[in-house]
């Protein structure tokens, strides 16, 4: 098989991702401002968001490129690593970095759900499923769960930033769909891809996943997905726990 990727596919993968980049900059320019962080720390915070998603996803480009993450049935798949090495790094720099964590307490809810949006670039998969270029077994629930989970994002934001009744059970329940979206997309796509663990799709293996530029979603967009993920339910926990402090204490703590 092996056919060339289809012409569009790489404008469309390219510019989603470029465009989902440069939403979380400004947002969290926006988000430090709304906050009033100095200028100065705002600039330096801002700025290193920008070059650290910049660096992460020109390293992806280029591994993907040359071919790094390609699946063949003789080889040893090495797209985990470009899927699992960013989320440990993430979750890693959370626990190690203070500025980090205030960063991610000054952003609002709404705005580190919304920007999931880009999850509906996820449509892709159903149209390459109606080309005969993916296997339906994973292009059915990778596309359907990523659409829903990205068309969901902006009405599940507004519905917490206005504080409707049950917005932060809706919105945690939205959380533990995405992650569960991308847990089912993750091991279709690794049983259906070309390589010694392969298990389903013989007729029509899941050559594109591993290829440029289709691979940019599992080793970009999925990581930055999971760890969107997890700073929401951070902050969600958070909210909870101040919620169920009792009033005495807190005017014990503030006296």
């Amino acid at each position: 098989m092996n056919y060339p990727a289809p012409n569009y596919l790489s404008p469309y993968m390219l510019g989603g991702t470029l465009a989902a980049i440069s939403t979380m900059v400004f947002g969290l320019h926006g988000a430090l401002q709304r906050a009033r962080w100095p200028a100065r720390d705002r600039r330096q915070a801002v700025w290193s968001g920008a070059v650290l998603l910049l660096a992460w996803f020109c390293a992806a480009l280029l591994l993907s490129r040359l071919g790094f993450y390609r699946a063949t049935p003789s080889r040893i798949p090495t797209l985990p690593y470009g899927l699992l090495i960013p989320i440990a790094v993430g979750v890693a720099l959370f626990r190690l970095s203070g500025k980090l964590r205030s960063v991610i307490e000054a952003v609002p809810q709404e705005w580190i759900v919304s920007v999931q949006i880009y999850r509906a670039l996820g449509f892709v998969f159903l149209v390459l499923y109606m080309a005969g270029r993916l296997p339906g077994v994973f292009a059915w629930p990778a596309g359907l769960g990523d659409v829903m989970v990205g068309l969901l994002a902006p009405a599940i934001g507004i519905a917490y930033a206005r504080r409707w009744r049950n917005a932060p059970s809706l919105l945690r329940a939205w959380n533990l769909f995405g992650i569960g979206d991308l847990i089912v997309a993750v091991t279709t796509g690794f049983l259906t891809s070309p390589s010694r663990f392969q298990m389903l799709a013989f007729h029509t293996p899941n050559e594109l996943i591993s290829e440029f530029p289709l691979v940019m979603i599992p080793v970009f967009l999925v990581p930055l997905a999971i760890l969107l993920h997890l700073a929401s339910l951070h902050k969600l926990r958070e909210r909870d726990t101040g919620q169920k402090v009792p009033p005495k204490l807190l005017a014990k703590g503030r006296s």
